[in-house]
């Protein structure tokens, strides 16, 4: 499974004030808000880890069906570009990247799924049971949709491997996953 998240740094910092009383303490545990308040960069950091949680937070949803979002539930043990989320007795790989615009993290529940995922146009988003998938030679594969302020973001993963004819892989893309190759 997968899920993503995309942060307009712009927008939040115009509609979210996270130093408000409170704020910390409702989205993150005591070793979460230590990590934020002791980085270099407090508010990077506080959307950093909620971008992780959210990306998180869709797998458990697809997985479960369950709609309720409590943050305090999804745990993030570092600030790290790669790292891990737990929830329960579940865990998924997250990847983040940070700009000076956005900050964006993809979530996958198997660490080997990196080399499966496609970014998508809008037009091959499909949605079933008002979930978002991608179709190709007769399957359906999950996808997941991010949008906020000027940004978004669609990927589909693809169980079997990259087709070749998913040519619309950006470098950026492949830079932001590392070691992602095509098939």
């Amino acid at each position: 499974m997968i899920g993503n998240d995309v942060i307009d740094l712009e927008l939040a910092a115009a509609e979210s004030d996270w130093r408000r009383k409170g704020f910390l303490e409702k989205l993150f545990s005591a070793d979460e808000m230590r990590l934020v308040l002791e980085s270099e960069n407090p508010e990077i950091s506080v959307w950093n880890l909620w971008s992780r949680k959210e990306a998180a937070y869709k797998i458990f949803n697809r997985n479960t069906g369950i709609r309720a979002f409590n943050p305090k539930h999804f745990h993030c043990r570092d600030l790290n570009d790669s790292g891990i989320v737990v929830f329960g007795d579940s865990r998924v790989y997250s990847k983040t990247e940070i700009t000076s615009q956005y900050i964006h993290t993809i979530c996958v529940e198997d660490r080997n799924d990196w080399n499966k995922i496609a970014s998508l146009s809008e037009s091959q988003i499909i949605k079933k049971d008002d979930l978002p998938f991608v179709y190709q030679h007769g399957g359906y594969f999950p996808a997941t949709v991010s949008h906020h302020g000027r940004f978004e973001f669609r990927f589909g993963l693809f169980k079997n491997g990259l087709d070749r004819d998913l040519s619309f892989q950006s470098a950026m893309y492949r830079t932001f996953f590392g070691d992602f190759q095509q098939p």
